[in-house]
């Protein structure tokens, strides 16, 4: 009786395993990886380069008319510059930000609107020995505008503000805030 038993569970177990696999490989086909490069200026003679990499699982919610909400989640790691420093001239940026974004559903060209939060790391805080965000860890929010397009909407287009502080948990907090181009291929 044990051993029917342990073959019954043994196959219920299988059987949920493939369930679970097939329905993560459903998902997976959904998802669509990206590929994006930024470039950016801010005060104090900064200048950014932004490599980002996108993951948009296909979550979608509350359609209206022709245009939907979509979540989108985004890494980066950026090198800044700036000739005006005398402690850091370069500086590198590491983090996430989960992206809400405002899209049109269909057409060739699907303008959007877009705002996220996310965390960042810095190599170091210090940009000149007069300006100073005293700590390395920081928080980047933005907002921007943009178009996806393409024959299977691969490609994008955008312009972003985006501003990066620590939300005063290390004073002084003066924050930057980058105008930023960028482009994303999507596989």
């Amino acid at each position: 009786m044990e051993k029917k038993n342990n073959s019954s569970s043994n196959l219920a177990l299988k059987c949920a395993v493939a369930a679970a696999l097939f329905g993560v490989s459903g998902l997976a086909s959904a998802d669509q990886f990206g590929v994006q490069i930024a470039g950016g200026l801010a005060e104090h003679h900064v200048r950014k380069l932004d490599l980002g990499f996108v993951w948009d699982p296909n979550l979608t919610w509350w359609e209206i008319g022709d245009w939907h909400f979509a979540l989108i989640g985004e890494a980066h790691a950026a090198w800044w510059h700036t000739d005006e420093g005398n402690d850091h001239d370069n500086i590198g940026e590491f983090g996430v930000t989960p992206v809400v974004r405002f899209i049109k559903g269909s057409g060739a060209i699907r303008p959007f609107i877009e705002a996220g939060i996310g965390v960042r790391v810095l190599t170091h805080p210090s940009i000149a020995s007069s300006y100073t965000l005293s700590s390395a860890f920081q928080f980047a929010d933005m907002v921007g505008v943009g178009a996806q397009f393409g024959s299977r909407q691969q490609y994008q287009f955008g312009y972003r503000f985006q501003h990066i502080s620590n939300a005063s948990i290390k004073e002084p907090n003066p924050g930057i805030n980058f105008q930023q181009i960028y482009v994303q291929y999507n596989f």
